[in-house]
């Protein structure tokens, strides 16, 4: 797929995603609200624009990675929105972890627009992001995954087609509310190692590789101990999740009570101040009590 792509959206993720794309030599045009968070990019030869109207105007396949689906509304509906100016044909993929049912409206006015969209939120926090070893999670039409798919490939590892639109919005949700009770557990399994009076680290050692393994263990964990809490992926953008999760929990008629708890307890550490820490952080909720 030779063609122009366009990133909107440079955060903590978008910014690494979009310079492994630069990496492999895509011309690639950028538009985030900040323009100092582009800099970087810029001084490898992105190209700016200063607005979404203009990516839309200048790229083959735009991807999004912003921060909440009222975000993702401005982006693809808004009257300078992607919907509105991006060329027939144009593939655009939104990445960020939003709502199914906004991924299947963004599906059918695309389809309207003689446009082809996906809906593909990943995993992996910003270790992932810059190693280029996300988990994507793709939904919409096939073919139009198909052919993405040699992009997904540069900033992703283990990628799966999920099925319709939606799909992989859905598919994310349960991806959230595996790590939202896990989180509990492996932060109280640092809690109990310390009362313990073991070396905890020591103890990261035996568990990680043994069926407690988990992504977060072995990457959150150590972060933990050593008082690192910059974000990997924020606070605030797992609440926004959690909710999704709950509110599509709710429509299908099932009760969610680990994800009920870590809900509240991510709440609670928020109004701690907490908002643009990373999830890693719920361990303060532990060691602010002791």
């Amino acid at each position: 797929m030779e063609k122009t792509v366009g990133f909107i959206g440079l955060g903590v993720m978008g910014n690494s995603m979009a310079s492994h794309i630069m990496a492999e030599g895509y011309r690639t045009v950028v538009y985030t609200r900040t323009k100092q968070k582009a800099e970087n990019l810029l001084r490898k030869g992105a190209i700016w624009k200063s607005s979404i109207k203009e990516v839309a105007k200048a790229a083959d396949v735009i991807m999004t990675m912003v921060g909440y689906p009222q975000d993702v509304e401005e982006v693809y509906f808004g009257s300078e929105g992607l919907l509105e100016h991006a060329k027939e044909g144009s593939y655009l993929i939104d990445m960020t972890t939003s709502k199914p049912a906004l991924a299947k409206q963004i599906a059918k006015a695309a389809k309207v627009k003689l446009l082809h969209a996906l809906d593909a939120p990943v995993s992996g926090g910003d270790i992932g992001a810059k190693n280029g070893t996300l988990a994507i999670m793709v939904g919409g039409d096939r073919e139009a995954y198909e052919a993405c798919l040699p992009l997904f490939s540069i900033i992703g590892e283990n990628i799966q087609y999920q099925g319709p639109a939606g799909s992989g919005q859905h598919t994310k949700m349960c991806n959230q509310i595996a790590i939202a009770s896990g989180m509990i557990g492996v932060v109280e399994a640092m809690v109990y190692a310390k009362k313990a009076g073991l070396d905890p680290e020591h103890v990261l050692k035996s568990i990680t590789t043994g069926a407690a393994g988990s992504w977060s263990l072995s990457n959150l964990a150590p972060r933990m101990l050593k008082g690192d809490f910059q974000p990997g992926f924020y606070v605030k953008h797992f609440i926004k999740d959690l909710k999704i999760a709950l509110e599509e929990a709710e429509v299908m008629g099932e009760k969610m009570p680990g994800l009920e708890l870590a809900k509240t307890l991510y709440e609670k550490l928020a109004d701690q101040g907490e908002v643009n820490s990373g999830t890693q952080s719920l361990f303060k909720l532990w060691i602010d009590e002791n």
